[in-house]
């Protein structure tokens, strides 16, 4: 018997990482760390006597992101691939894939925006861009979580899961030492 459920929690290849153990949520922390931090450089520029280093690191964090979530995207895909579609774990997805594919379209955008221009402060325009993309990559962000922590997309069952919960001997129990 086929159980979709089951099946959401297997990697459809080893590119996906292993069972229990998927890439996609390690992967991610690279857009989000590059572009959150890109954020704060944008800020930055108005507070620093030369704002120029800021507004260049902030681009290169830019496009440090958009690079990560290319690598991202690739194991989510994968992961995609093992929900049963016309679930709301395979609607719930589409919507996280389509707001991520959004966000990276628009900080590429914001990357192509800023090329030519990496002096001074960064110009509020370029500034509110990240961060309205900002904001919706916390909206996909919680419903990745939702797939994982909900659903339990590419989470370990929880017979494999027990095993972490299991009584084990403590050294020196018997001798009223501490482990």
């Amino acid at each position: 018997m086929d159980d979709p459920q089951h099946r959401a929690k297997q990697p459809v290849s080893s590119l996906a990482g292993s069972y229990g153990h998927p890439l996609h949520p390690i992967l991610v922390t690279v857009p989000i760390g590059a572009w959150t931090g890109s954020l704060v450089f944008d800020i930055a520029s108005h507070l620093a006597d030369d704002p120029d280093f800021l507004a260049k690191g902030s681009l290169w964090l830019i496009g440090l992101g958009v690079i990560g979530a290319f690598a991202a995207a690739a194991a989510g895909f994968l992961d995609l691939l093992a929900i049963a579609p016309g679930t709301l774990a395979f609607r719930t997805a589409l919507v996280h894939m389509s707001l991520n594919l959004a966000v990276t379209l628009a900080y590429a955008i914001g990357f192509g925006w800023r090329m030519g221009d990496v002096t001074g402060a960064v110009g509020p325009g370029r500034i509110a861009l990240s961060a309205l993309s900002l904001a919706c990559l916390a909206v996909s962000g919680f419903l990745g979580g939702k797939l994982a922590y909900r659903y339990g997309v590419r989470v370990a069952d929880e017979r494999t899961q027990a095993e972490g919960f299991a009584r084990t001997p403590r050294p020196n129990a018997d001798h009223g030492g501490t482990p």
